[in-house]
Parts: structure tokens; C-alpha cells; sequence
């Protein structure tokens, strides 16, 4: 479904919506904020011929959290999703406006939340082994800056060491950040899951990276070392290990952009900076 400047009216009827205000356009969806009959606003997401793609089973995860931390699924179908619309701001927005420790505190509670109980998935949900498929396989540029090829090469070793070494393995949000988490009338809730099965520790990894539009504090050393003490301790889980899922997975998100060919990144000075962290 390609974009269009309001969605279709079958799709407004079928679901008695009405009032639908333009939020964005990603590369995947397009989103609307919709009124239902209730008279609650929702957000609508329409997506794009190639479909929900791995947010699928993140719809699940939602769901599955029966609004404990997640906003709540009203509607999934295969080209689009109904959920809670959360007026914001997000947890991206306080640090962005100077409140960074207020954000990640408020960001490994909604963890606790959205992991105080599992559920059993169904056979075909993806796991991180699927994932670090993309890092294992990727081949670098002969210009490649040595250096940065060690970092990758250190983490595809650190990535099968944790792979394989897995515990308390369930149902992950699987891209909980800062900016997947915004406030609504129930609190601070996430959004925009993806949907894998993993080591819970596996949950705080990607925020290590973000937010977006924070780069300074992002790449800050000692933020990355105050991150690793306060999470591990609130989300009880063990402190080297955290370090080194975020490791790995700052390595895998430039292997995602690599797309097969590793040349430059921006992000392995991060990368660099948690090896560092880990070897203190």
C-alpha cells in the first residue's frame, strides 16, 4: 500500500475511524492519528507493499503484555495495525532536553514491566540467532580501516560465544530504546516492537546506542559505565554480560547498514567505546 494523503475509506469504515490527522511517512508505513467510536484517539498504521515484514510477531509481543508497559493492540491485519496512541513526550525527548538520567531509569522500568511474566510463542517467531546471521556473513572492503575490522571481527567472536551460552531465554520487545517508549494516559509505555526470542538481557542492548540526537552523550564513556552499573542492578541482570550483548549488537546494526560489505561506519567509534568498557 504506497503512500496517500488519507487512508482508504473502507479501511476508516471497517474499523468506525474517522478524523484521520497525517503523523509520518517511514520507508515501511504510514501512520495516522484516528479517532475510534470510543472517542479515544488511536494511531493508524498502514503499510507499504512489502508488508509488516519483522514487525509481526512485535505486534504479539504487544498484545501478549495486555497493556502492562506496552501500549495496547486494537487491530492487526496483514498490511496494517491499530494501537494506543500514546500523546508523548518519549523517553527520546528527555534526554534530548537535558533529563538523561530521568529517561533511562524511566526506561528499565518499563522493562521490568513488560518482563514481569513470559508467554509461549508460537514456532515460527524469529530468534537471535536469526538475527546475527547478518554480522557472521559480513565481508569487509579492502580499504577498510584495519582497526575497525578487528572491533567487528571481536564481536562476531563475542556474538557466537553469547549466542551459545544463552539463559533465561524468552520473548523480547527486541528494539527496546528511548525513542520506543512514550508517555500515555497509563504512564510511560513502548511501542514498535519487533518480536524475538532471546536472553532477557538481550532487552537493554540498543539503548546502549541511543537516543538518536544525542550523539555526545550517546558516545560518552562514562555514561556508557553509570548505563551498565544502574541497569544490571534494576533489571537484575549480570553487568558483563549486558555490556557485551550491547557490544555485539552496536556491531550487528552496522552490519545491518553494511548491507554484506563492510567499508566505513560511523558508529564503531560506540563500538570501540563498549569493547573498552568491557575490558575495565
Amino acid at each position: 500500500m504506497e503512500f496517500e494523503f488519507a487512508p482508504q475509506p473502507s479501511i476508516l469504515s471497517d474499523l468506525q475511524l474517522n478524523n484521520p490527522r497525517f503523523v509520518e511517512d517511514t520507508p515501511f508505513a504510514t501512520i495516522w492519528r484516528v479517532t475510534r467510536a470510543s472517542g479515544e484517539d488511536a494511531a493508524l498504521k498502514l503499510y507499504h507493499q512489502k508488508g509488516m515484514r519483522n514487525e509481526a510477531k512485535g505486534f504479539e509481543f504487544l498484545s501478549s503484555r495486555d497493556g502492562n508497559g506496552a501500549a495496547h493492540v486494537f487491530e492487526v491485519s496483514d498490511q496494517l495495525a491499530l494501537i494506543e496512541w500514546l500523546d508523548g513526550p518519549s523517553l527520546g525527548d528527555l534526554t534530548r532536553d537535558g533529563e538523561d538520567e530521568k529517561s533511562c531509569m524511566l526506561l528499565v522500568k518499563v522493562a521490568k514491566k513488560l518482563h514481569q511474566y513470559s508467554f509461549e510463542v508460537s514456532e515460527n517467531w524469529p530468534d537471535l540467532e536469526d538475527w546475527f546471521g547478518s554480522l557472521f556473513r559480513l565481508a569487509f572492503s579492502a580499504d577498510a580501516d584495519q582497526r575497525e575490522v578487528g572491533l567487528i571481527d571481536e564481536a562476531k567472536k563475542q556474538a557466537r560465544y553469547m549466542l551459545d551460552s544463552q539463559t533465561d531465554m524468552r520473548p523480547l520487545h527486541g528494539d527496546l530504546h528511548h525513542d520506543n517508549v512514550r508517555l500515555g494516559e497509563r504512564g510511560f509505555c513502548a511501542f514498535d516492537a519487533k518480536g524475538v526470542v532471546g536472553e532477557r538481557t538481550y532487552e537493554l542492548a540498543n539503548a546502549f546506542r541511543n537516543p538518536k540526537g544525542a550523539r555526545e552523550l550517546v558516545f560518552d564513556r562514562h555514561r556508557i559505565e553509570l548505563l551498565a552499573d544502574h541497569w544490571s542492578q534494576s533489571f537484575d541482570v549480570n553487568r558483563e554480560r549486558l555490556l557485551k550483548w550491547a557490544f555485539v549488537k552496536c556491531a550487528l546494526s552496522i552490519a545491518w547498514r553494511a548491507k554484506g560489505k563492510f567499508v566505513k561506519d560511523d558508529e564503531t567509534e560506540l563500538l570501540g567505546m563498549l569493547f573498552e568498557a568491557l575490558r575495565r
